[in-house]
């Protein structure tokens, strides 16, 4: 008998409970948490989940904790993003696993594989003079998941920098508008260093778990701020056609996305355009059990128009992406035959070797 699992992510768009902003959480809730239960999730990965606190208190995420009430989610395990400074979570942008199952053990990582890379400005005024380092906005998150049937699963949320342009002194008129062409090109620049630079980071923890497991059940999920066929989703996915090299193969990422019909493939609408910026990757051994993705863009609106007159709806502006599988009821592990006497792969299930 197979177990079936969902998996979904979902961006929130910072849900928090302060009471100057509009929509406020009480009308917000009403909205989302139906959202939240059709997801019928098993495990579910959360951006942009605000933290708060109260006189001096630690902070805590009380919106989070308000939403998932009176839904299946508020007695899910749960891990959280931390500020590794104070130990407790952002006040903005966290990132929040919330599993059915026992998390074994969960990590953040935050330029442990990718160093800060350095740059100087070259537009800013006044004018730097030496390079400085440019960190990553957010950390990401994993953790490992243990299934039915003593089968683990490594899941990775992220949230990848958006393409906003980073600030560069001297070049803004206000919040929205640019004194200069150039210095919003630098801006754009710089965040997609650090959008491409949190992908490596990713891409190396990926390699990592393969390198423990070469048959991990991986699923990286998120808003990854770009879709499929862009410069740092090709950098986590490792596609053979880009690196070359066939013996990779059982490392590549695979979108669960691209069975979804390409006119209802979109998580986000910008400027009338639907774009697909919420992804589930997965290892082609967690891919063996995939049965199909949903993306719930029935109620998007378009927040992006330029000089529209500005409307705050309750609703995200991202659609929740679900992938669902069905699991076996033992785990079966794929590693490669002995070469060259033995072409294709071994089976070995339950723990003794099967050759096929």
């Amino acid at each position: 008998m197979s177990i079936k699992l969902r998996i979904a992510t979902f961006n929130l768009m910072n849900l928090d409970d302060r009471r100057d902003r509009r929509p406020s959480l009480e009308e917000r809730i009403p909205i989302l948490r139906p959202q939240l239960v059709r997801l019928d999730a098993d495990i579910l990965c959360l951006q942009e989940v605000c933290g708060q606190h109260e006189h001096g208190s630690r902070m805590r995420l009380d919106a989070m904790n308000l939403l998932l009430g009176c839904t299946p989610y508020e007695g899910y395990k749960r891990v959280s993003s931390l500020d590794e400074t104070t130990g407790e979570v952002f006040e903005n942008h966290n990132l929040v696993i919330l599993s059915r199952y026992e998390i074994a053990e969960h990590h953040q990582y935050m330029h442990d594989y990718a160093p800060s890379p350095r740059y100087q400005k070259v537009t800013a005024q006044p004018e730097e003079h030496e390079a400085r380092e440019i960190s990553w906005e957010r950390p990401i998150l994993h953790a490992k998941v243990l299934l039915p049937n003593n089968m683990t699963a490594d899941v990775i949320n992220l949230h990848l920098k958006s393409r906003r342009p980073t600030n560069i002194q001297g070049h803004k008129l206000n919040e929205r508008t640019w004194k200069t062409a150039s210095g919003w090109a630098e801006g754009v620049f710089i965040s997609s260093m650090k959008r491409i630079g949190q992908a490596l980071e990713t891409r190396i923890l990926i390699d990592r778990l393969f390198d423990e497991d070469p048959s991990a059940l991986i699923a990286v999920c998120g808003d990854f701020n770009e879709e499929f066929d862009e410069v740092a989703l090709e950098a986590i996915r490792g596609d053979v056609e880009n690196t070359g090299n066939m013996d990779l193969a059982m490392r590549v990422m695979v979108p669960t996305e691209r069975n979804i019909p390409e006119p209802a493939r979109y998580s986000l609408l910008h400027n009338g355009k639907g774009k697909m910026l919420d992804h589930i990757l997965v290892s082609r051994t967690l891919l063996a059990y995939f049965k199909g993705s949903e993306v719930h863009n029935e109620l998007l609106h378009d927040e992006s128009i330029v000089f529209a007159p500005k409307i705050f709806y309750p609703e995200s502006d991202h659609a929740p992406v679900i992938a669902r599988f069905e699991l076996p009821e033992s785990r079966i592990k794929w590693s490669t035959g002995d070469r060259p006497k033995q072409k294709g792969y071994k089976c070995i299930k339950g723990g003794k070797g099967m050759h096929q």
